[in-house]
């Protein structure tokens, strides 16, 4: 029989599942602190980033979801319009190797570039240690955090869980209503919703 038991700790809810834990990071509270490298072969900590604003977009290059959001350039347009104003885009992409959106450092600038996409950097998470720590379910998968630390931020990119380019206009923007909420002082409306996406492929 399936068990689930939820157990707030820190700042991540452990879920267990079937006696496994997995974590899940809690809006409102800290979000916990990681290393990666980057596609180019340089370190980043999100301590690095204390002061700034943070999103955090799990990616996955072969999935028909992102493929709808950067095709359609909605993710470019939000990547160059929150990075110009300060806002530090981290791209990070957990699929293991040989799994669906696992690709060489190269392959994840060669598809930055085609796209002309603008994170700050796209980072290697291959053994799935960050996505596990933050509870990343999906691509994509989004995260904001605050100056301060805190996670302001988490779940779908906006209000219409679909892979058709076409839904991007008409949808609601849940990373921009954060962003720009928080950036102008005022509380985020919209803390946690459930994304939406292919399966990050651990």
């Amino acid at each position: 029989m399936l068990k689930i038991k939820m157990i707030l700790a820190g700042v991540v809810a452990m879920l267990l599942v079937n006696g496994v834990a997995v974590a899940q990071v809690v809006s409102g509270r800290v979000a916990p602190n990681f290393t990666l490298t980057d596609s180019y072969g340089h370190k980043h900590s999100l301590a690095d980033y204390k002061g700034k604003f943070v999103v955090l977009e799990w990616f996955n290059p072969e999935c028909p979801f992102v493929k709808k959001h950067y095709n359609s350039g909605n993710m470019q347009k939000l990547q160059k319009e929150y990075t110009a104003r300060g806002v530090v885009w981290l791209s990070i992409n957990s699929s293991a190797r040989g799994k669906q959106g696992s690709l060489t450092p190269q392959g994840f600038n060669q598809f930055i570039a085609e796209k002309a996409a603008l994170p700050t950097a796209v980072l290697l998470d291959t053994k799935g240690k960050v996505g596990h720590l933050y509870g990343a379910q999906t691509t994509p998968h989004m995260f904001v955090i605050n100056p301060q630390g805190i996670l302001i931020y988490q779940g779908a990119i906006d209000d219409i869980p679909s892979a058709d380019v076409d839904d991007v206009a008409k949808a609601q923007n849940y990373v921009k209503l954060a962003l720009d909420a928080a950036m102008n002082g005022k509380p985020v409306a919209v803390a946690t919703t459930k994304s939406y996406g292919c399966s990050v492929k651990y």
